[in-house]
Formats: structure tokens, sequence, C-alpha cells
């Protein structure tokens, strides 16, 4: 695995791996490698000739009081893990490589980026998107792999790749759960015994909603109220939101007719964490 600390030895390193004439594959991530990451980086290697993987904890997307200082971090046992998984190029770059300069411009979705967690988080896409355009414009990657549970930020992605002219198909992959149903997050690793067996409880309000739309409702009211009187058998679990969406827009939709999203964030303790399941008719 060739490791690459600045954007021209990525460049270097990318490029020549595309005149090879085999297919490009990036995974982006923050490190803090769990198996969600890792399914992530095995659906790349199926699929492509050349795996690339990005570590970079991206200031811009986290806002004031956020755990920027605090994310979990682990290069060492990170590039062990990718070794393993048999990727080709690790890109990790300093974050004066990717901002040497004050950022003036910004990619933003307009109308997409304040909606589910952009609500809640002001600016948090806009930081997402412009680091993930930059990556794109570094890696230059053919296909690019994301988690399914970042499911806002797969829509903003997708449309700013469309927008953009972007030459890269984006692949959504499932959510990695552990054995009781728990979504993986490197954020897990905030939560105390308590919290961890609170936590399971977005969940336990996702399939509350999925049993209920194999029952027939498909009032998205309906079913909302089903996952919202669940989530409140933990009065220490802090609703953000909870919300039946358009997979695309992120728009609240009334009736369910085609596919829809239904989106839960809430604070365990001091950790926010995000859940999502996938309905259609």
């Amino acid at each position: 695995m060739r490791i690459c600390s600045t954007i021209a030895e990525a460049r270097t390193a990318c490029g020549n791996a595309r005149a090879t004439g085999k297919t490009l594959g990036l995974v982006p991530t923050m490190g803090a490698l769990h198996e969600g990451h890792l399914s992530l980086v095995r659906a790349a290697r199926a699929r492509c000739g050349v795996v690339a993987v990005s570590i970079f904890v991206n200031p811009t997307q986290f806002g004031p009081g956020e755990d920027l200082s605090k994310y979990p971090r682990g290069f060492e046992r990170d590039c062990e893990l990718l070794e393993k998984e048999g990727v080709d190029i690790l890109f990790a770059p300093a974050v004066q490589e990717m901002y040497p300069e004050r950022l003036v411009t910004w990619v933003e979705v307009v109308g997409l980026s304040d909606k589910l967690d952009g609500r809640s988080r002001p600016r948090h896409f806009r930081g997402v998107t412009t680091v993930v355009a930059k990556l794109f414009h570094v890696i230059a990657p053919d296909v690019a792999f994301f988690g399914q549970k970042d499911a806002a930020q797969l829509a903003v992605i997708r449309r700013m790749v469309v927008d953009l002219n972007f030459a890269v198909e984006i692949v959504a992959c499932p959510i990695v759960r552990e054995a009781d149903g728990l979504a993986m997050s490197s954020r897990n690793v905030y939560l105390t015994a308590k919290e961890r067996a609170r936590a399971l409880i977005l969940h336990c309000s996702l399939q509350a909603v999925r049993q209920r739309f194999a029952a027939g409702e498909r009032k998205a009211a309906t079913l909302i109220k089903a996952a919202k009187e669940v989530l409140a058998g933990e009065p220490e679990v802090v609703v953000d939101y909870c919300e039946i969406v358009d997979l695309d827009s992120l728009d609240p939709i009334e009736q369910i007719s085609g596919k829809a999203l239904v989106a839960v964030a809430a604070f365990v303790g001091s950790t926010r964490l995000i859940d999502n399941i996938r309905l259609h008719t």
C-alpha cells in the first residue's frame, strides 16, 4: 500500500494507476475505521482494479462546539486494517495540505444542505461537499463508495456530482450493524456502557416503522408517531429529528407510494448518533 501525504503524491500515484487501464475506486473516510468502513473497501475491491482510501478528519464539516478535537484517531491501526484489505493507495493529508490558506471557495448544494443533518448542523454539508469535491479532483476516481448510514450526505453528494458533471459513479453500500442492531459508527466509542444500551432505541424505533409498514401502513405521520412512541421509552435519549423523506430531495412526504427514507438522529448522552432505513412499495 502506498501512503501519500501530499496532493502531488496522491495525484501521481492515482494517475499511474489509471494509466494501467484499471478502474479506480475511492473510499473517503475520516479514519477510526470499523467494519462499516471495511465493507466499503471490500465493495471497492470487488468492483475496481485499484482501490484508494482517504483518511482526513475534515475540520470544515465540524461546527462550533462539535467533537473535532476529540474525534477518534488511530492512524497506525487504520493502516494495518487497510493493508489486510489489499488497499493500493492511502491518501492521508494534513489539514495544512488540504487547506493551505484561509478557505474562501466553497461547494454548496443549495436546497439540500439544510435538511435533516444539515438543519441541525449548519454549514456541515458545505464542508462535506467542499472536501469531497477536492478529493474527487485529487484522486479522480471512476467510482466512489459511501455508506447508506449517512443517507442525507449521500443525497447531497449525488446531486453535487450531477450538477458539477463529475465523471464519477457514486455507489451506496448497506449499513453495517452490530449483532444487536446498533449501526456502526466511529462515534460509538464515546458511549458508556449504559449509553450504549440506550442507543439501541434508534434501531428499535426504525424496526417499529418497518413492522407497521409491512402491515400495510403508508401514512408517514402514522409511521413517525410509531417511531416516536418507541423513542419516548428512553427519556434520556434526546431526539434531534425523526422524519420520512424522499430519497433524493430529502423533502418530507405524506404518503409512501414509492421509495422513502426513514431517518432518525438523537443525542445519547453527549454523542449524536444517526440511523435510517429505506422503505419501498
